[in-house]
């Protein structure tokens, strides 16, 4: 793909489409089908740049993991939880955050002596987040200087277990402590203020560990070894926003996509659209995986500014430049606030999102830790994604309501997570090269 993607405006945006599997679901069932005795098949695994990182690292580790991309099926041929083997060379794992922090877990707790590291955007991104827990479980663990990747993990005499509260709401520093978690010799618990998308919770129940949900906390106890199994990853809710968007800005535009995963900790942009007049139906909803999935339709709609609620934003985290496409196009204004967590994604998403509605003409104020956003019309003109998947697709769509084309430069990182996404755009309307 070019790093510039042109977006023609206008067009209807109408069809019936096949979302790719689940990122967060697809990396955990590799791992933990990698510390499983046995063969775990992986039907509907999405094949990104980021999920093949995490494939790369366990092939390295001596993880056979075979693949068939014809039909998305992953074949991980476990090794155990002490089965790793440590390697000399470093660990690759682009542009993927899940990668590094939840591996950072495993190969802390299998005592390996290893470095991993990452693209520029990802040695960016926050790592005494992971380090400091898993320093306190027995972990050695370095960072570089500033806290961020490389990481350079180093042997150990043992884990333990803690109980952690959770400074700030992340899923992936949740995930990195159970996974650690599973070679403490004591029970391992995570108090968390702000409910994260719990995957990681379903997977290890999929793969046979038993956790104690209470009310903010999630306690694993000791001695548990994942069981290989069959998995079956829904379609993936955050590539499926920039099509609910879609179909809600086009012009008579009806999108209608089967099996997408809807757990309540990751379908807060359902609630948002809703809240903000969006014309969507969820038909046919069912248990698949151990995950709720449904067949969702969006059709054009009438939008109004919202101000979004709290309790949605954690549940909402990694679909808000779509969302910020919606606001653009309401009428009236939207508030977010409680984001801070968006500036440290792939990029500062509120600022690269700012910017770029900016340039497209639309009236905004940001804050440390969200953004107002003044519905009305979307011009046209260049946008930097800065290498950020999901705002160079959130730009994309917005040629649907713009008065002129959208350019969008740095926008290679798309195949990071939604390697199809140009494909399945221009099959229902959108007008792009």
């Amino acid at each position: 793909m070019d790093s510039v993607l042109r977006v023609s405006n206008g067009g209807t945006f109408t069809g019936s489409i096949l979302v790719p599997g689940d990122k967060s679901i697809s990396h955990r069932a590799i791992m933990l089908g990698a510390l499983s005795d046995g063969l775990t098949r992986v039907t509907g695994c999405l094949l990104s740049e980021d999920v093949r990182c995490t494939i790369n690292a366990f092939r390295v580790l001596g993880v056979q993991v075979d693949l068939n991309t014809s039909t998305d099926e992953v074949l991980v041929h476990g090794v155990g939880l002490h089965g790793l083997k440590n390697s000399p060379e470093s660990i690759v794992v682009g542009n993927s955050g899940t990668s590094m922090r939840l591996m950072a877990g495993i190969f802390s707790g299998a005592g390996l002596s290893i470095s991993m590291i990452g693209d520029s955007s990802l040695s960016s991104r926050p790592m005494k987040r992971i380090c400091e827990p898993l320093a306190q479980m027995g972990a050695n663990v370095k960072t570089s200087g500033d806290g961020t990747a490389p990481l350079y993990i180093g042997a150990n005499n043992g884990l333990k277990g803690i109980t952690y509260a959770m400074p700030v709401a992340s899923a992936q520093v949740k995930s990195c402590i159970l996974l650690a978690g599973l070679y403490a010799d004591t029970p391992t618990k995570v108090i968390e203020r702000i409910p994260t998308r719990d995957h990681t919770e379903t997977m290890f129940e999929t793969f046979g560990v038993s956790l104690v949900l209470e009310a903010g906390s999630i306690t694993l106890l000791p001695t548990q070894k994942p069981i290989a199994c069959d998995v079956v990853v829904p379609a993936d809710i955050s590539s499926a926003a920039f099509f609910l968007v879609g179909g809600a800005i086009g012009l008579d535009s009806r999108i209608s996509m089967k099996g997408v995963g809807v757990n309540k900790t990751r379908s807060g942009i359902i609630r948002i659209l809703e809240m903000m007049n969006a014309k969507i139906s969820l038909t046919n909803v069912r248990m698949r995986g151990g995950e709720k999935v449904a067949d969702i339709t969006v059709a054009s709609s009438d939008l109004h500014g919202v101000d979004i609620p709290l309790d949605c934003v954690a549940a909402a985290i990694d679909e808000f430049p779509a969302i910020f496409i919606a606001a653009a196009c309401a009428k009236g204004v939207t508030v977010l606030r409680g984001a801070t967590e968006l500036r440290h994604k792939e990029s500062d998403r509120i600022e690269v999102m700012a910017s770029g509605l900016r340039t497209l003409g639309v009236d905004l104020e940001t804050y440390e830790d969200g953004i107002k956003i003044v519905g009305g019309c979307i011009g046209s003109g260049t946008v930097d994604a800065q290498g950020d998947h999901r705002v160079a697709m959130a730009f994309s769509i917005a040629a649907l309501k713009a008065s002129g084309n959208i350019d969008i430069s740095n926008a290679e990182g798309i195949s990071t997570s939604f390697p199809e996404f140009v494909s399945i755009a221009k099959s229902v309307g959108l007008r792009v090269e």
